[in-house]
């Protein structure tokens, strides 16, 4: 097999031959004129009018880059320049190769997707009809029950399942570990289940440490498709704490048993108001992107609330805005949709914040130096026990907000790059 080499850049000219990486091209699901094009190894997508889409379609069946624009003028009766396309398309990582000269693949610096091996042979018929009939009959089946048993009703005093908090906050928190990895597994797998590679890691959400999959080569897919990879894993969510419920209700369980079953169904219930919060990028966040037909809601939203106040402060100090509307060239829906959200999101992250700083974190401080007490009680002749529970209560709190510092530090290193003072 003869060898091709790579080189850094290559001339492109009327007789070239361009050769494409796997690309995803699909038509755009609102504008039957713009086609979706992209790379789902490397997460990068575009989208482009139709007859850009074909003139891909004409150089990936081996067409020279002349020969596609002749026949682009001929059938469609449209003259685009091919060569600017290609090298556009090569600065997004499309192009592989032109005229045999292989060009550097960008995949190489991506991390590559957890579970590579799954695909949708495996995992596909957890999405079937007879499934989801499966979930509704479990789910509408701890409805009914709970309705008969209001005694099974979530009560914020079942996670506390011992008199000792530091031990029943680790075994809690190995649990609930367990099932926000399931959550993130289902996530990954209604991803696979349609062919988009993922990623499972950590990440920040305002305040929060959160799990969350890496699915951006979902946007190679119909936007009705995509919901399933955003709901699955509340879906995972509503069928543990149901199945769970059945159980203690209608299982003989021991009573350290059942109580653990209710303290996780308290747990996992308490991921469910969080989801809910989507002036940050939760699984609902993404499901109400796409129900406005939106782009990327978020960072538009944030765009134009960063406008809004530069614009305040220009006005309060008689002064021309020194920024341009980032909505401006969005479309009208998009416009609209991003404005109404920036104020949302404005609102909702103040709240959380504030929340946070006067009951959240109160809490914590006053319960590190409880636990700082008691371990130093401990030394005096205190209960031996307590000290060692509220040992395990900082161990585990202390691991958990380190992980956060560790991943904000990771995900935003621009605000954390040492600068040298200039001479």
């Amino acid at each position: 097999m003869r060898s091709r080499t790579i080189v850094t850049a290559v001339a492109i000219g009327a007789e070239s031959l361009v050769g494409f990486h796997r690309l995803i091209t699909r038509a755009d699901d609102d504008d039957p004129d713009v086609v979706v094009v992209g790379r789902a190894e490397i997460g990068e997508f575009i989208e482009l009018p139709a007859v850009y889409g074909e003139a891909i379609r004409l150089l990936r069946e081996g067409l020279p880059v002349s020969a596609v624009e002749r026949r682009l003028a001929a059938e469609q009766d449209v003259e685009i320049d091919v060569t600017e396309l290609v090298e556009a398309l090569t600065e997004l990582g499309f192009v592989d190769s032109v005229d045999e000269h292989r060009l550097p693949d960008p995949s190489a610096d991506v991390p590559r997707g957890h579970f590579p091996r799954l695909t949708d042979r495996h995992v596909s018929w957890i999405f079937s009809a007879p499934m989801k009939l499966a979930w509704l009959l479990v789910v509408g089946a701890a409805l009914a029950t709970l309705v008969v048993r209001p005694d099974l009703l979530p009560n914020y005093a079942d996670f506390f399942w011992s008199e000792y908090v530091g031990f029943t906050v680790l075994v809690n928190t190995a649990m609930v570990s367990v099932t926000l990895s399931t959550h993130e597994m289902m996530h990954l797998m209604a991803a696979r289940s349609l062919g988009v590679p993922g990623r499972i890691g950590f990440g920040t959400r305002l305040h929060n440490l959160v799990v969350q999959t890496d699915v951006t080569g979902v946007w190679g897919v119909p936007r009705r498709s995509r919901y399933r990879v955003y709901l699955a894993g509340m879906a995972w969510d509503f069928f543990l704490m149901a199945a769970l419920t059945l159980l203690v209700a209608h299982v003989a369980l021991s009573p350290l048993t059942k109580a653990l079953f209710q303290a996780l169904v308290v747990a996992v219930l308490m991921t469910i108001p969080f989801q809910l919060q989507v002036y940050m990028r939760t699984d609902l966040y993404y499901v109400l992107r796409d129900l406005l037909r939106t782009r990327n809601l978020f960072d538009d939203g944030l765009a134009y609330a960063r406008y809004l106040r530069a614009r305040t402060i220009a006005r309060l100090r008689g002064r021309p805005c020194p920024i341009d509307d980032p909505t401006g060239e969005l479309a009208p829906h998009e416009r609209r949709a991003t404005r109404v959200y920036a104020v949302f999101l404005v609102v909702g992250a103040t709240v959380s914040l504030t929340s946070f700083a006067l009951f959240a974190a109160p809490i914590a401080v006053v319960a590190f130096f409880r636990a700082i007490g008691a371990i130093a009680a401990a030394f005096d002749g205190g209960p031996v026990l307590l000290a060692l529970d509220s040992g395990l209560l900082l161990l585990i709190e202390g691991a958990i907000q380190a992980l956060f510092v560790v991943t904000f530090v990771r995900n935003h290193p621009r605000w954390f790059r040492w600068r040298r003072p200039e001479r």
